[in-house]
């Protein structure tokens, strides 16, 4: 998923998800708490692989993803293409109006402007840029 939109969360914690990664991420998508301070959205076969890796970890190491998978929200976009996130998820990436929607490999992630900001100029830095594609090897 690729490409970098921005549009509001209106009064009741709706969130317009643009077409493009609507139907890439299916009809039935997940929410959850993602790296760095912004929201993980996953497809449903995403989330399902996320699922299966847990099921193969023993009990002391799924202990530790409780709080990830208790306060992540099945979605499903209304006529209009929003989705309700939840408040805890909000409040957890600071999300309050503007949002910043971003593809990534593996998700959708959402972002406060404020935060993304930093992450966005270190990223597109020229030479932060070409050690991490070496480091990669790209």
């Amino acid at each position: 998923m690729i490409g970098q939109y921005q549009h509001n969360i209106d009064a009741k914690g709706r969130l317009f998800i643009p077409a493009k990664f609507r139907e890439e991420l299916g009809e039935t998508f997940y929410v959850a708490s993602g790296l760095d301070g912004c929201l993980s959205v996953y497809s449903d076969a995403k989330w399902a692989d996320l699922m299966g890796k847990c099921y193969t970890l023993p009990d002391s190491q799924v202990r530790k993803m409780r709080a990830f998978f208790s306060n992540a929200a099945e979605c499903q976009p209304d006529s209009q293409g929003r989705i309700l996130i939840p408040a805890k998820l909000r409040q957890y990436a600071a999300l309050e109006r503007e949002v910043i929607i971003n593809g990534a490999p593996k998700c959708v992630e959402l972002w406060n402007p404020e935060r993304w900001a930093p992450i966005e100029a270190a990223g597109l830095d020229p030479e932060n840029l070409a050690a991490v594609m070496e480091e990669l090897g790209l």
